[in-house]
């Protein structure tokens, strides 16, 4: 049976700044990175070296022509265990975020990425 998420597939308006987002703001690595072809890339990245799971950065028009129903974004939430230095870090690398919701369940906040898609970021503890 499933076991592990594999890979997230992120539609982009452009893969480069997409990376950059990915890599310089939030302090992901890059995974894999492979031309499929003129002007796009298959391209992956993740929490770390080590991390199993990533975020495939596919290219949303190309996706728009062999799948329009696909390119709506997906809800991800993503795991930290010091939710305060996550945000202190992405607010001085320039990403925008939300206020902290500290909540009965957990504490977390909400971000944006280059494209203007929101993604969660919750403490686990």
């Amino acid at each position: 049976m499933i076991n592990k998420i594999g890979k997230v597939t992120v539609y982009v308006k452009d893969q480069e700044l997409a990376k950059d987002f990915w890599i310089n703001k939030v302090g992901f690595v890059l995974k894999f990175e492979q031309a499929m072809g003129p002007n796009m890339s298959w391209i992956e990245v993740g929490p770390s070296e080590d991390e199993f799971t990533t975020l495939v950065l596919y290219s949303k028009s190309a996706m728009e022509q062999q799948n329009p129903s696909a390119v709506s974004h997906p809800s991800i939430l993503f795991s930290t265990t010091d939710i305060e230095s996550a945000y202190e870090k992405m607010n001085q690398n320039g990403v925008e975020v939300d206020e902290m919701q500290r909540l009965p369940f957990g504490t977390m906040f909400s971000f944006k990425d280059q494209d203007g898609n929101n993604y969660l970021l919750r403490e686990d503890k």
